[in-house]
C-alpha cells in the first residue's frame, strides 16, 4: 500500500489509477484528508466537511473497485464543492453572514449528483469571496483562506473561488470545484500553481447553483492536471467518455492580441510568458502577434458603460444591496453590486450587442486556433495592504481581473496552465484560451502544451 500523503498529493487522475489498481483503500485516502481537513481550524479553507457522507461514499467506493466495477477514472477520488453548490441536506452560504441559517438545498445540484455517479467522494463546501464577486478572494466573515505559496506574509489565494484552489494546492483535495463570472476558477488556479478550467457558457449545468450573473456564470475544475480537468468536465457534463485527445501544437495558430493583456506585467510575469511562447513556437505552433483590436474594444466598454456581471449581479440581488440587509453584507461587494444599479437600458443593451459582434471578429481573428496571454498581471499580493486600503483593493481587483474578464465577455473557454514562479516563488500562469464551443480542442491542446511547459 502507498502512503497516504504521498498518494493525496498526486494528480486526481493518479489517485484513480491508484485506487482502481488496489494500491490504496479508498476508505483510508478519505479518513487522511478528513482528518486533515478537520485538523485546519484556523485556514479558513472549508465552509463544511461532510464526514458522514464522504465515508459512506468512499465505502461504496471500495465495494465497487474491489469488483472490479468502477463507475468512472475517478471512482473513490475526494473532491470539494465551492459554497455556491447545492448539497442535499446542507445550506449554500455563498460565504456570506445573510445565509448561515438558510434553510438545507432539498437535493444536490445536477453536478453534484453527477460527480456522486461517478462515484467521486464528496469531503465538503470551501470558502469563497462572499457571493462570489472579486478576483481576490478576501471574505470578512469566514476568513480569508492564505495561498500556501506564501512564505512568511501572508498573501491573497485569488478568487472567487479561493477555497477551491487553496483546498488543492494545500493538500485537502486532488481536485475541487469553483465557478468563473470573470476569472473566478483561473484566477486562483494562477496564484496557487494549479491547473483551473472555466468552460464555454452552458456547457455545464448551472441549476442549484448561486447566481452572480446568470448570463457570464460558468461551472468548472480547478485541479492538478489537464487530464485532471478533461476528466471533471466529462464528470460535470454527466458523460461517460469525452471527445478531447492529446493534440500537436505543430502548425496550430496561437494568437498574442497585444493590446490591453500585455500592459503593466510584473517582469517575473511577462519573462515566463515569453518563454511559454518561445517553447510553443520553437514545437511547431505559429505565433501570431499584434494589437487586436477586439480585446482592447472590450476593455473600452466596460469603462465607458460597466458590465454584465454588475448589471447581473444588482438584478439578483437588488433585495439585498437595497434593503436592511446591506450592512451585513462585505461593503466591497456592495460598491461593486451598485455599479449594476447606475446602469441605464442603453448600457446593458449595448454591451450585449458588442458582445456578439466581437464574438463573431474574434473567431475570424482565431480562425481555428488558439489565444495565449498571462492569466493574470501580476502574482498574487500581500492581503494586509489590501484589506487596509479600499481603493488599493479595487485597482488591484481590476488589474487582476482585467485579462480573464475579457475572456467571459467574449464567451472564451479557458485554461490557465502554470508555468513558473516570480523571484518571491510565487506562481505564475499561462491563460489558453478559444473561441465559445471549442473546449474540447482547447482541451486537446492543453493536454500537449502541458507537456512542453515541463508540468507532465
Amino acid at each position: 500500500m502507498v502512503d497516504l500523503d504521498e498518494l493525496s498529493s498526486r494528480s486526481a487522475s493518479a489517485v484513480g489509477r491508484a485506487l482502481a489498481a488496489g494500491e490504496a483503500s479508498p476508505v483510508d485516502l478519505t479518513r487522511h484528508l478528513l482528518a486533515k481537513a478537520e485538523a485546519d481550524k484556523s485556514g479558513n479553507v472549508f465552509i463544511l466537511i461532510t464526514h458522514e457522507r464522504a465515508l459512506a461514499e468512499a465505502r461504496a467506493s471500495e465495494k465497487r473497485l474491489s469488483a472490479g466495477q468502477p463507475l468512472s477514472p475517478l471512482d473513490g477520488v475526494p473532491i470539494a464543492w465551492k459554497d455556491l453548490v447545492d448539497l442535499a441536506g446542507h445550506r449554500t452560504t455563498a460565504a456570506s453572514n445573510i445565509f448561515r441559517g438558510s434553510d438545507p438545498a432539498h437535493m444536490d445540484a445536477p453536478v453534484a449528483a453527477n460527480a456522486t455517479s461517478a462515484g467521486m467522494v464528496t469531503l465538503g463546501k470551501v470558502n469563497l469571496t462572499e457571493f462570489a464577486y472579486s478576483g481576490l478572494g478576501l471574505n470578512p466573515h469566514y476568513g480569508t483562506p492564505h495561498n500556501p505559496h506564501s512564505n512568511g506574509t501572508p498573501r491573497v489565494p485569488g478568487g472567487s473561488s479561493s477555497g477551491s484552489a487553496v483546498a488543492v494546492a494545500a493538500g485537502y483535495v486532488p481536485c475541487s470545484i469553483g465557478t468563473d463570472t470573470g476569472g473566478s476558477i483561473r484566477i486562483p488556479a494562477a496564484f496557487n500553481g494549479i491547473v483551473g478550467f472555466k468552460p464555454s457558457e452552458r456547457r455545464i449545468s448551472k441549476k442549484g447553483v448561486f447566481p452572480l450573473s446568470r448570463t457570464l456564470d460558468t461551472v468548472g475544475p480547478l485541479a492538478r492536471s489537464v487530464e485532471d480537468c478533461v476528466l471533471l468536465d466529462a464528470v460535470l457534463l454527466g458523460a461517460v467518455t469525452t471527445g478531447v485527445r492529446r493534440r500537436s501544437v505543430s502548425g496550430l495558430r496561437i494568437c498574442v492580441p497585444e493590446a490591453v493583456i500585455l500592459d503593466d506585467l510584473d517582469p517575473d510575469v511577462e519573462a515566463n510568458f515569453r518563454e511559454s511562447i518561445g517553447r510553443l513556437e520553437a514545437a511547431g505552433a505559429r505565433i501570431v502577434r499584434g494589437p487586436s483590436e477586439i480585446f482592447a474594444r472590450a476593455a473600452e466598454l466596460a469603462l465607458e458603460h460597466g458590465t454584465i456581471t454588475a448589471a447581473d449581479a444588482y438584478a439578483e440581488h437588488r433585495h439585498l444591496v437595497d434593503g436592511n440587509s446591506v450592512s451585513r453584507i462585505d461593503a466591497r461587494v456592495v460598491s461593486r453590486i451598485m455599479g449594476g444599479k447606475a446602469m441605464s437600458a442603453a448600457d446593458v443593451i449595448t454591451l450585449s450587442r458588442a458582445r456578439e459582434s466581437l464574438a463573431e471578429e474574434l473567431a475570424e481573428f482565431v480562425d481555428g486556433g488558439l489565444v495565449a496571454m498571462p492569466t493574470t498581471a501580476m502574482t498574487a499580493p500581500e492581503i494586509e495592504p489590501l484589506e487596509a486600503d479600499d481603493e488599493l483593493f479595487h485597482k488591484t481587483n481590476l488589474k487582476v481581473l482585467r485579462n480573464t474578464s475579457i475572456g467571459n465577455f467574449l464567451n472564451m473557454p479557458g485554461l490557465a496552465l502554470p508555468n513558473g514562479t516570480d523571484k518571491a516563488l510565487m506562481p505564475t500562469s499561462l491563460l489558453l484560451c478559444a473561441v465559445g464551443g471549442a473546449d474540447e480542442r482547447l482541451l486537446s491542446h492543453g493536454l500537449e502544451v502541458e507537456r512542453l511547459l515541463g508540468r507532465a
